[in-house]
């Protein structure tokens, strides 16, 4: 049975915590792969997302080279009906995986795995409490998407905080600007 990490989200940008919650799944979670799925847009996030394109090649950027990582528009289990498909979350998703569109269908089809970063509870809706899943152990990583922003629209430094393709696409696209 190959098994299959699903890593969905916006990756507005994606960053060296996205690359690393990945990279430990794969290893943890004894994954064959992690497929990277950009979504198009985000019930979940009230602002405008920079173009889908732009976050989909910034993810490629942030992978290349990683034989186990792939981007994928859409996960078809069907097709592959030989898949232990895993769902990898941060604990952020997974608090508010309960307003999700169809949570009880997807959590029927996948094994949840929840990021846990030292000294932190993954907390949840008591509805996905009781779901089963697997945690994997991050380290400690001071990034966010949103100081990233923030930072590139003040004209501050993001190298340590994504990978060199990524800033430098960022830069020459003029993103968060």
């Amino acid at each position: 049975m190959k098994r299959v990490g699903l890593f969905g989200g916006s990756f507005d940008p994606v960053h060296n915590a996205h690359v690393a919650l990945a990279t430990l799944a794969l290893e943890q979670l004894a994954l064959d792969e992690v497929r990277w799925i950009p979504v198009c847009k985000s019930s979940q996030k009230s602002r405008k997302l920079a173009p889908a394109a732009d976050r989909e090649a910034m993810v490629r950027l942030a992978i290349a080279g990683e034989l186990a990582h792939r981007v994928e528009r859409v996960a078809d289990a069907a097709a592959e009906p030989d898949t232990t498909w895993v769902l990898i979350l941060g604990q952020d998703q997974y608090a508010g995986l309960h307003t999700w569109r169809d949570w009880r269908d997807l959590v029927s089809r996948v094994t949840l795995a929840i990021a846990n970063r030292p000294d932190v509870v993954a907390a949840a809706n008591p509805q996905i409490g009781e779901v089963p899943n697997q945690l994997v152990q991050l380290p400690m990583m001071d990034v966010s998407s949103t100081e990233i922003r923030r930072r590139v629209a003040a004209g501050e430094s993001i190298a340590s905080l994504v990978p060199t393709p990524v800033a430098s696409y960022i830069a020459r696209h003029r993103l968060y600007r």
